[in-house]
């Protein structure tokens, strides 16, 4: 229920972030710098809670020799800050590799080693982020008939704790898809739990795998596979010809820029479909062109030998899966003929994407508030603000799930230090309060939740 503001209170922050991913991460970044700027009572007052129990970053998926899809320059604070003290290129003079890395002539870096950017940002501005926190729930404090504050629950090892916002940024990231009807397994797997899963067949030997997918993680993860287990076979199943080569030229790459942002915001719905139409091959079912080469090359190779281990599955779907204490069997429809094609495999990987978290999911009775379109999707203002009803005082801002109001960048890397800094510069311009040494203390209540 909503609560009426009691005369004892606990503490203020301007901001509480749910989620210490990259984007939560960057914003906390953002805030620091700001607040190095600002005097005592211009500060932003933030916390961050995780559910993790460390900063990590789509983790199963850091394939040794994968490479970043974006240029080093969209770290999270280069295209807001290029003076920033955490750029990527600091990161590597602090590492002590910032000839190395200039030498090498490469604008994307390995995966790994952008994670371990990630973690050594996330680390400078830890003072911020609480890890091991899930929040748990959003309660309106209401006064005078408005939501002044908002209550939000954490749950950690400690119990229940309440903690008091003027402003919510959400960052939950995205969640594994899995095709209906089929539920993860010791045998079916999503690939974002790969590496994890594959360190426990190190002691098997594993005679062949079933990758479904025709993306960038389902090409990785078939060229990993393969590689990792000499052995056996691996089964690429998707329903085209072939991978289809990412679009990266300069051109089409202008979908990820700060002005195009602007530009599908104000655009009418149809054009928004148009542009995402025009433009999906930049980021959706692509594939690094020599990665693409890689595999046929791998694959020609096999052929001429005589030891085809590497098979495609092209023109084709996966049918149905079943799971046994040995075995999983997938089975595979030729989209042609109909044909159906038993596979009989140690495991069935689903490259089949994300999709993302319901953003209202958390927020209770605040959810009331917030407007929907006429197709039932959450309404977010340019500021990356839900728009809500004039009874709700507070800021309830998004690190993605935006992409039918904001673009193709909406869960992308690319755009993330920009975003953040629009999402700053909103709490300032609303006035977000301030108070000397961080949050604004009527008194201090914020103990364990009975």
């Amino acid at each position: 229920m909503s609560q009426d503001l009691p005369g004892d209170a606990p503490l203020v922050h301007d901001l509480i972030g749910i989620g210490f991913g990259p984007s939560n991460v960057a914003m906390a970044i953002a805030i620091s710098e700001h607040n190095a700027r600002a005097g005592t009572r211009e500060a932003v007052t933030a916390r961050f809670f995780e559910q993790q129990p460390r900063f990590g970053w789509h983790r199963g998926m850091l394939i040794d020799d994968a490479t970043m899809q974006v240029s080093f320059l969209k770290d999270l604070v280069t295209l807001r800050n290029p003076a920033s003290e955490f750029s990527f290129l600091c990161y590597l003079k602090s590492q002590g590799r910032l000839v190395d890395f200039i030498n090498h002539k490469n604008l994307f870096p390995l995966r790994v080693e952008f994670h371990d950017y990630f973690e050594w940002a996330a680390a400078q501005v830890d003072g911020m982020a609480s890890y091991g926190h899930e929040v748990v729930g959003v309660t309106p404090v209401v006064r005078d008939g408005a939501v002044e504050y908002m209550d939000v629950t954490v749950r950690s090892g400690e119990g229940l704790v309440v903690h008091r916002a003027r402003n919510l940024v959400i960052g939950t990231g995205l969640r594994p898809l899995m095709p209906e009807g089929v539920e993860r397994g010791d045998r079916v797997w999503h690939n974002s739990e790969l590496l994890s899963r594959v360190a426990g067949l190190a002691d098997s030997s594993p005679s062949r795998f079933v990758v479904v997918g025709a993306g960038q993680s389902a090409a990785e993860n078939v060229a990993y596979l393969h590689r990792r287990f000499p052995e056996a076979e691996v089964c690429a199943v998707f329903s085209r010809y072939g991978y289809s080569p990412a679009d990266d030229s300069g051109f089409a790459n202008r979908i990820f820029d700060p002005d195009a942002v602007d530009e599908y915001f104000t655009a009418p719905d149809e054009i928004k479909r148009k542009l995402m139409g025009y433009h999906g091959n930049t980021n959706y079912a692509v594939v690094d062109i020599d990665l693409i080469d890689d595999l046929y090359r791998q694959a020609y190779q096999e052929k001429v030998l005589g030891t085809e281990r590497l098979r495609f599955l092209n023109v084709s779907r996966l049918a149905g899966v079943k799971e046994t204490a040995e075995k999983v069997r997938a089975t595979v429809k030729s989209l042609v003929t109909g044909e159906e094609t038993d596979l009989d495999a140690d495991v069935v990987v689903f490259a089949t994407g994300y999709s993302p978290v319901d953003p209202l999911g958390l927020l209770g009775e605040v959810a009331d508030r917030c407007l929907r379109d006429d197709v039932g999707r959450v309404r977010v203002e340019r500021d990356y603000r839900i728009a809500t009803d004039p009874g709700l005082h507070c800021g309830i801002y998004l690190q993605g799930g935006t992409e039918h109001t904001h673009g193709i960048t909406s869960s992308l890397l690319s755009n993330t230090a920009i975003r953040v800094g629009e999402i700053l510069d909103s709490l300032l311009e609303r006035g977000a309060e301030s108070a000397s040494g961080g949050a604004r203390r009527v008194e201090e209540t914020g103990s364990a939740a009975r």
